[in-house]
């Protein structure tokens, strides 16, 4: 799942909420378009979220000094 789906369930879930106005007996609609716009919304973040999460590194080094003490350094970089 990527961008495009979650596009694609908010527009489809935003077109049924606000667009359409037909019925389907014992089915509301409205009700299933925000509930897809809603779904599509969370994709595009978590899409987001997740492309992104890739982009960051980190390095530890840790350093034993002569009298048996360590020093550690965290170096964190977003690419």
């Amino acid at each position: 799942m990527g961008y495009g789906f979650g596009a694609f369930l908010l527009v489809v879930g935003l077109v049924l909420a606000l667009a359409v106005d037909d019925t389907v007996s014992g089915v509301d609609l409205t009700m299933i378009g925000w509930i897809m716009a809603l779904v599509g919304l969370g994709v595009l973040i978590l899409s987001a979220v997740t492309m992104n999460a890739g982009r960051r590194t980190r390095s530890v080094a840790t350093t034993v000094h002569p009298d048996g003490s360590q020093t550690v350094q965290e170096r964190r970089t977003d690419i």
